[in-house]
């Protein structure tokens, strides 16, 4: 009835409720009229209950997830564990080395803590910068009193994994006479033990009071005069094409004139970048070295270069966010750099870089702990004597036509199929030909590969053959007629590992003729090797 009056907008709340307490029920229609805009003086209601103000919790239906993630600091006070802290956001501790005047710096590097470093790729990976491991660097110094990293070679990239972090240590030793230390940044992967080696990434040497060379970086008229422009919209597209894949916080080059063999730019980190916790943010200095994009056309360093040597870095100010860069090349893969702020004041000078292509280091980003491994074809011992006389099967006969007709050949049966051949005796070693006489390379490496492993799994699952093993024959060891033989070699080295001794394989180089001979001695050879090469 009172909707029939009032109408389908007004808002009707029943102040009392069948069954129900009049105080509460009366006490909530009120809060409903106060929540849909109507006024009640709140003091007059609760006066005498004891009723208070109190904070609303967070709405709750406006979901947002806060995971906890790894920090680089704990919560606790690190001085209660006899460390320092050396305030920086990629250090967590510091500690003096009793006896001596080293120090010892470390931290924990992560895309977790430190998401911003997800915006540098360098062929795939996930690398720390070399502009980062220099700041690393510059800080040490600071620490120990020093001014001026004199050297710094990064002998190997300090690649991060997508999960977890990497811990870093950074070293610096003992001042010699002239007043110089020595400075080496490794890392270790969370995973490794507390026993597991350590990586070196960056060693160098320290000084106090150098003398650097200033060549007057003067920033009055900007651009310089007779400076000519480069157009760097497709800047980070063409690095891209290079190798290096640059995120947003990483794009920072705004604007690069060149004149003669000198690029002079502007680079500046996003507004959502803090580069006041940083002596020099390594996104902010790494733009600068980004025109060198500029240089282009001239050699290959160029595009895609990362820094491997500093000589002369010296630090003038600290937390800037937008730089004037002048780069002054001096070799062919050198460069002076010397960064100063929008209003002429030097920022940060480095006498000599040198540069390689990050094509240069393609392979070793991936796993650059680890030795690159190769095959290396050995030849085989002379097999001495008389052959054994073991009795062999083949499924197949493109490969192997010549020895079905070699009368001294050890040959006891051949099938077409792995059915047909358990009807009878199996011997100990099965020879199977895998060729295909499709004209598409894609398609016969696709039809060979699931041969194969339709046959390693056949073989696996039929206890007939438990004694005895497969021999898969391929053709051409070398070349482009290997494609499709790449897949089934992979695919059983694989199945060699997980079941010893039930598989191996057989390489027969195209124009070899598989004499009775021949393969006695593979087959000799084969049982203590698992590849053979004819």
């Amino acid at each position: 009835m009172a909707r029939e009056s009032a109408g389908d907008h007004a808002h009707l709340v029943p102040v009392l409720r069948k069954d129900r307490e009049e105080i509460t029920t009366a006490l909530r229609a009120l809060a409903e009229l106060y929540v849909r805009g109507g006024h009640a003086d709140w003091a007059a209601v609760l006066d005498g209950t004891g009723g208070r103000p109190v904070d609303l919790p967070t709405y709750a239906f406006q979901h947002e997830y806060f995971w906890p993630v790894g920090s680089a600091t704990g919560t606790g006070d690190i001085r209660l564990a006899g460390l320092g802290t050396p305030r920086h956001p990629l250090l967590g501790a510091a500690v003096e080395l009793a006896g001596t005047d080293g120090m010892v710096l470390t931290g924990r590097l992560s895309l977790q803590s430190q998401p911003w470093l997800a915006d540098h790729v360098v062929r795939g990976s996930v690398l720390v910068p070399g502009t980062a491991l220099l700041e690393l660097a510059i800080r040490a110094a600071d620490e120990v009193g020093c001014d001026t990293v004199e050297e710094l070679t990064l002998p190997a990239p300090l690649v991060l994994p997508a999960q977890g972090g990497t811990r870093i240590q950074v070293t610096v030793g003992e001042a010699d006479e002239a007043r110089r230390r020595n400075v080496a940044i490794h890392s270790r992967p969370d995973g490794d033990d507390d026993h597991g080696p350590w990586t070196l990434h960056a060693q160098g040497t320290l000084a106090e009071g150098a003398t650097a060379a200033r060549t007057g970086f003067d920033t009055s008229v900007w651009p310089p005069k007779d400076a000519r422009p480069v157009d760097v919209t497709d800047c980070y597209e063409l690095l891209a094409e290079a190798g290096l894949r640059y995120g947003p916080v990483f794009q920072g080059l705004r604007a690069a004139w060149r004149r003669d063999d000198e690029v002079f730019a502007e680079v500046a980190l996003n507004d959502d970048v803090d580069g006041g916790t940083f002596g020099l943010h390594p996104a902010l200095f790494d733009a600068a070295l980004h025109a060198s994009f500029a240089f282009g056309g001239d050699d290959d360093t160029a595009l895609g270069g990362v820094p491997f040597f500093w000589e002369g870095v010296r630090l003038h100010a600290s937390g800037a966010s937008a730089l004037r860069v002048r780069l002054t090349r001096t070799g062919d893969d050198c460069l002076a750099v010397e960064l100063a702020d929008p209003a002429g004041a030097p920022v940060a000078s480095v006498e000599s870089l040198v540069v390689r292509s990050a094509s240069v280091a393609d392979g070793g980003f991936e796993n650059s702990t680890k030795s690159l491994y190769h095959v290396d074809w050995v030849p085989a011992r002379a097999v001495t004597g008389a052959l054994s006389p073991e009795s062999v099967a083949l499924l197949g006969h493109e490969i192997l036509a010549s020895i079905t007709t070699d009368a001294d050949a050890p040959v006891t049966a051949t099938a077409p199929d792995l059915e047909a051949l358990a009807a009878n005796d199996i011997p100990g070693t099965v020879l199977v030909a895998m060729t295909s006489s499709l004209p598409d390379v894609v398609e016969s490496a696709h039809q060979v590969a699931a041969r194969a492993l339709d046959l390693v799994r056949s073989w696996l699952a039929d206890e007939r053959f438990a004694a005895s093993r497969l021999v898969f024959v391929v053709g051409g060891s070398e070349g482009a007629d290997d494609l499709t033989d790449a897949p089934v070699k992979g695919l059983v080295r694989s199945a060699q590992l997980e079941h010893p001794g039930r598989f191996g394989l057989l390489d027969v180089e195209p124009g070899a003729v598989l004499s009775a001979g021949l393969l006695g001695a593979a087959l000799a050879v084969g049982g203590a090797e698992a590849e053979v090469a004819v």
